[in-house]
């Protein structure tokens, strides 16, 4: 049966960590992955921060090729990485053992990535193999998709469920909104970029859903 993984990282052991030396405050998250010839390429939004030159906060790292700055929209900048193949991280290892990966985010405290495999075989091999070359991840939580969910409920994380609720019986998608994100934020006990992050994601994958579903009938 298909399986969710939720797995923890310190900040540090992951090379794109190095970030939060610079600065602390700030939040970052997977964009996409996009396969490439000897390298992974994965593209990061970096938020929370008004430093100019983002690229040159991030210091260089054996799993990393190159970092370059794509686009920015006030404090927000999204960044192109080149990833080692041959260095061992947890995009690598998820590369190497096609585990999709739902959503990656990180703070200066941890790394989170959820994780999701065809069953629990799945899940434990990709963390059989972080072991083997020393990742020292922490699984924080591991759920199975029943077949009762439907393809929208099954697509969002428990995060991203939560958020999409909370702001959706606070008035967030009204016009004028009756709540703002830091608000949201407060309540659920995050910043408001990480709420605004789980909406965005959780969004995306309900529109993703809908939209497939109306493909399919007409």
């Amino acid at each position: 049966m298909a399986t969710e993984a939720t797995f923890t990282v310190p900040s540090d052991q992951f090379p794109l960590g190095t970030v939060f030396e610079q600065l602390p405050n700030v939040t970052v998250e997977l964009e996409r992955i996009i396969p490439a010839r000897d390298v992974v390429i994965p593209y990061f939004w970096v938020r929370g921060t008004g430093v100019d030159d983002i690229e040159s906060a991030f210091t260089e790292h054996p799993g990393t090729k190159e970092i370059r700055l794509v686009d920015s929209v006030e404090d927000e900048y999204l960044l192109r990485v080149e990833w080692a193949l041959e260095y061992d991280d947890v995009l690598t290892i998820l590369a190497e053992a096609a585990v999709p990966l739902i959503e990656a985010i990180g703070t200066n405290q941890q790394w989170t990535f959820e994780i999701r495999g065809d069953d629990r075989s799945d899940i434990a091999a990709f963390q059989r193999r972080c072991r083997e070359v020393d990742i020292p991840i922490t699984l924080a939580e591991l759920h199975a998709l029943t077949p009762v969910e439907t393809a929208t409920e099954a697509a969002l994380t428990d995060t991203q469920h939560e958020a999409l609720v909370l702001a959706y019986e606070r008035g967030y998608f009204e016009s004028p909104r009756e709540v703002t994100l830091e608000d949201l934020g407060e309540e659920l006990g995050i910043s408001q970029q990480a709420v605004g992050s789980r909406l965005r994601g959780g969004i995306k994958h309900v529109l993703g859903n809908t939209l497939s579903a109306l493909a399919v009938q007409s």
